[in-house]
């Protein structure tokens, strides 16, 4: 893989991803093939700051775990009112990453 083709892709991608998983995610761009590198590009990724703002107004009714994927996390906070808005609460704080690490575990399955 080209390293001009990884670097874009990192600068343009980095915010999506954890600090600490962008070498990771270099080494792996650089072993894979031109054909992997397009599924790679093509890949929908979630947008942190989009999850945090969805969590903030809809967190109480599960929309931010329903959009993660977290289909049973969902449902618990659509029934519960989010447990009494403990978990609405917790996952303002914790929202971010946890969209960080799904987006690197999706672009690991896909590489």
């Amino acid at each position: 893989m080209d390293k001009q083709k990884v670097d874009l892709y990192l600068t343009t991608n980095a915010k999506y991803f954890e600090p600490q998983s962008i070498p990771i995610i270099r080494q792996k761009l650089e072993n894979a093939s031109d054909d992997s590198f397009l599924v790679v590009q093509s890949t929908e990724l979630k947008d942190p700051t989009t999850l945090l703002l969805v969590s903030i107004f809809l967190g109480t009714l599960g929309v931010d775990r329903f959009m993660l994927g977290e289909t049973g996390m969902g449902i618990l906070k659509l029934l519960t009112a989010g447990c009494c808005g403990v978990l609405t609460i917790i996952d303002w704080f914790t929202i971010s990453k946890k969209t960080k690490q799904k987006n690197f575990a999706t672009l690991s399955l896909t590489i």
